[in-house]
């Protein structure tokens, strides 16, 4: 049979339909398979591994032609006479193209190979992160993550990335005077390494191994004004403050309430009562884990007398809006978040070294404390500062309501002698 295929295609040409023969055979289990009435010839190998029989399949004729044919059947012997079964290596060889494939499919779509850093990272903040943390929040991760850490090492399979490595790119970090992000990112790091070791994709975090080879954050507090006669001044400004009536009028409120920027300019018409004197801020605008946000309570603002003579003489203005302090560009948005502090510059108190929006609140907690002499815990709880012991924070959203209400009249009264520019000495409690 071996000299019919070697004599050439002429023969196999010379076979007719009806053609008795059903293959023609090569030797050592090389053979052609017949299909005489019609269809491509099938070059077949047939071979034995561990005692059972198997066929492959090496081509058709005559796109694979017979030294073709020959070759790889020789080649599959020598697995065979090595213990190794050909079909086996065949899957392989076909995973390994089709995970080829999906891996350029997936550089070309621009999305990270499964087990790589990028892969795990962007599954942690799926499954992991966004669920608990606000959506500002798990988006500024997500840009850290892609200006900082996958362009270095969002490639590496997640197991293979090192201390030194994740060092390498916190350095980068660092190099901008960027202290705090270098800590967050680094922090972020270990997250994701810890999601990956309890889904198997690695064994340990190197993050912890760069506790001490960071520069430490300073921290820095929010510029504000804790001196009487310098806040005095500030009300006083404030109160000739040429601008938008609304932007004014958000400026006054700013330190009788001394809620965080976002939740004030964010203020909406129907969370007030100002029969009732109470602002009610819902808990999903509270600055909590997604958890406290859905199941929280919302936070009680108690109204003086001056924030609802404030609010009434806004109402004609913003009342027909959604906010009490709305865009001036439309859109049904509040007031940005610049607004503020732009106004702060404009009457020449230096936002970075003197008084900040946010400063406010840093404000009242040091001149209530010192000046009006009441609890700190009290301070505390109208600030909505997370209390660190269960037992604490029920207790004080229940018996801290009513010294509450007390304490922010007793401040606006303060407030008022303040910009009167009397002289204003500590008020003890009685």
């Amino acid at each position: 049979m071996a000299k019919e295929l070697i004599s050439g295609d002429g023969m196999l040409k010379a076979i007719k339909p009806g053609d008795a023969r059903k293959r023609v055979g090569d030797g050592r289990g090389l053979y052609l398979l017949l299909f005489v009435n019609g269809g491509a010839h099938g070059w077949r190998f047939d071979y034995s591994h561990q005692g059972k029989r198997k066929t492959l399949s090496l081509g058709t004729y005559p796109v694979t032609g017979l030294q073709d044919a020959r070759d790889e059947a020789e080649k599959f012997r020598k697995l065979v006479a090595g213990g190794v079964d050909p079909t086996d290596t065949r899957k392989d060889d076909k995973a390994k193209q089709v995970a080829a494939s999906e891996s350029a499919a997936r550089r070309e779509a621009g999305e990270p190979e499964p087990g790589s850093f990028e892969g795990v990272a962007r599954e942690w903040l799926k499954e992991k992160h966004r669920p608990e943390v606000s959506e500002g929040h798990a988006a500024r991760t997500l840009i850290r993550f892609e200006q900082d850490v996958f362009p270095w090492v969002g490639s590496l399979p997640l197991d293979q990335v090192t201390a030194p490595e994740l060092l390498k790119v916190l350095r980068r970090i660092e190099t901008r005077g960027a202290y705090e992000t270098t800590h967050r990112v680094k922090d972020s790091c270990g997250q994701v390494f810890r999601y990956g070791i309890a889904t198997g994709r690695c064994e340990r975090d190197p993050a912890t191994d760069l506790r001490d080879a960071l520069r430490a954050v300073n921290a820095k507090n929010m510029a504000a004004i804790t001196e009487p006669k310098r806040a005095g001044e500030l009300l006083r400004a404030i109160d000739s403050y040429g601008g938008s009536p609304v932007t004014k009028a958000a400026l006054r409120l700013a330190p009788m309430l001394f809620q965080r920027p976002g939740n004030l300019r964010a203020m909406e018409w129907a969370e007030l009562d100002l029969d009732a004197a109470r602002w009610t801020i819902p808990s999903a605008k509270i600055k909590r884990s997604i958890g406290d946000k859905l199941n929280g309570q919302p936070h009680l603002v108690p109204l003086s007398r001056q924030a609802i003579a404030v609010l009434r003489d806004l109402h004609p203005l913003t009342g027909h809006h959604k906010y009490v302090f709305p865009s001036t560009r439309g859109g049904g948005r509040p007031m940005s978040d610049g607004t503020l502090n732009a106004a702060l510059e404009r009457l020449d108190f230096d936002t970075q070294t003197e008084q900040t929006t946010h400063g406010f609140r840093a404000m009242a907690r040091t001149m209530i404390v010192e000046r009006l002499d009441i609890p700190e815990g009290v301070v505390e709880a109208q600030l909505a500062h997370k209390v660190k012991d269960a037992l604490g924070a029920a207790y004080n959203r229940t018996t801290f309501v009513q010294q509450r209400v007390d304490m922010m009249q007793r401040w606006a009264d303060y407030l008022d002698q303040l910009r009167k520019g009397a002289d204003v000495i500590p008020i003890k409690a009685a």
